[in-house]
Parts: structure tokens; C-alpha cells; sequence
């Protein structure tokens, strides 16, 4: 008897406004970059999968993302975000709820990702695809490391073992919302998925990325995002 494949959901965090980020006027999902918001960019590579829905999380007062074109796909729905990253996966996973199988697969992808290459998310996806717990793109370190107090060098950490995480985050959908439920029940501030299953007890696999894949924190980091883009011909 042939095994049916699980599906495959996705999930956007895009309620943030952004605090570090300034001089556009906009949160930082909203910034124009090679012709498209940072927040278009980053579920471009997600709407060429083959997902059953992808849950964008927006802040309650978001009156941007239904004006966007490639926000208007049918596979994306929007819910609600909360205060913290947590709360608004926690509320675009309970979309799910009912249609999500326990064990099908949850992406989580930060809505300020635009530079995600197709051919790691693909990597993400084959190395995890019997695994049962799940895992996240990751690049190594590359830089010397300090542990700091105030402006004091307490140590330098060896750097052998540390990883940047980065998304998509990769879970069984079951899995996932019984960890971001426990978290946010103890009062535990994580600021990944991969934090909220490793509370948990369970272990997460790291799958190599690239470096390209940057995070939008910094109004400069546009620039650098604008360069990833055009060599990836998605300018």
C-alpha cells in the first residue's frame, strides 16, 4: 500500500513594525526593494512550492498587504498577528487548526527574508522529509566571537559549533503547536521556532543555507538585499 505524502502549509510572521528599522516611514516588510516590497520578495520563492495555503500574520492596523498584488493569490490568507514573533505564528498555526494534520509540515519564513533561494528551501525540504521532528536553514559562523559585559571582553566563545539561524524553520505542524503553546504558557521568550522545540526537549536538525539569505533589520541592509537580488535575476 503506497504512503500518501504529507502536506505542506506555510506560515509569514509580518506583524512587526519594525523598531530598529527607520527612515522609510514603513515597517520594514513594507520597503520597496528591487521594484517590490521586501514582504513580495520574501513569499515569491514560497508561492513556486507546492503548498497547500500560506497564513500571513499581519498587525491588526495593516491596511498594506491586501493592496499588494502578489498578496492577492489565492493560496494566501491573512489572520491576525500579536505582540511577539510567537504570538503571531502561534495565531496563523490555530488558522490551520482543523485542516493541518498533525503530521504534515509547517514552513515559517520571516516575512524580512526576501533573498531565500529556491534551490535551499528545496535542500530544506528533501534533507527533512522523514524526519520527525523537522529542522531550519543555518550557516555557519565565520566571525570571532565575544561574550561581552558592558564594554568588557569576558571571553572569546569558540565559534566551532555556532550556527546563524535563519528560515524557513521547517516542523510537523503538530509538533510545532504544542511547543509554541507550551512556550508562551511558561511565559518563555523565544525568538524562533527552533527555541520554542528545543524547550520542549525535542532536537532539530540544521540544514546549510547561504549567506544571501539576510535578514532586513537595518535601512542599509536594503541595499545589499537590492545586490542579492539582481544576481539572483528577481530584480
Amino acid at each position: 500500500m503506497s504512503v500518501q505524502p504529507v502536506a505542506m502549509w506555510a506560515v509569514v510572521p509580518a506583524a512587526g513594525i519594525g523598531s530598529r528599522f527607520s527612515g522609510t516611514g514603513l515597517p520594514k516588510q513594507y520597503a520597496c526593494v528591487a521594484g517590490h516590497t521586501v514582504l513580495e520578495h520574501s513569499l515569491r520563492v514560497l508561492l513556486a512550492q507546492d503548498l497547500r495555503e500560506i497564513v500571513v500574520a499581519i498587525h491588526p492596523e495593516d491596511d498594506r498587504a491586501g493592496r499588494l498584488p502578489m498578496l492577492q493569490h489565492p493560496c494566501i490568507r491573512f489572520v491576525t498577528g500579536g505582540a511577539e514573533r510567537t504570538d503571531s505564528v502561534l495565531q496563523a498555526m490555530l488558522a490551520l487548526h482543523g485542516r493541518a494534520k498533525a503530521d504534515d509540515w509547517v514552513l515559517v519564513h520571516d516575512a524580512a527574508r526576501p533573498c531565500l533561494l529556491d534551490g535551499d528551501l528545496r535542500r530544506l525540504v528533501d534533507t527533512l522529509r522523514t524526519d520527525p521532528v523537522g529542522g531550519i536553514l543555518a550557516v555557519p559562523s565565520i566571525d570571532t566571537l565575544k561574550k561581552v559585559h558592558g564594554n568588557d571582553i569576558e571571553m572569546t566563545v569558540d565559534r566551532s559549533a555556532i550556527w546563524q539561524a535563519q528560515t524557513p524553520q521547517m516542523f510537523r505542524y503538530g509538533l510545532l503547536l504544542q511547543c509554541l503553546q507550551a512556550a508562551i504558557a511558561k511565559g518563555q521568550r523565544v525568538t524562533d521556532e527552533a527555541a520554542a522545540v528545543e524547550a520542549c526537549g525535542y532536537i532539530a536538525k540544521v540544514v546549510e543555507g547561504s549567506r544571501s539569505n539576510i535578514k532586513i533589520t537595518y535601512q542599509q541592509d536594503l541595499g545589499l538585499a537590492a545586490f542579492y537580488l539582481q544576481q539572483e535575476n528577481r530584480a
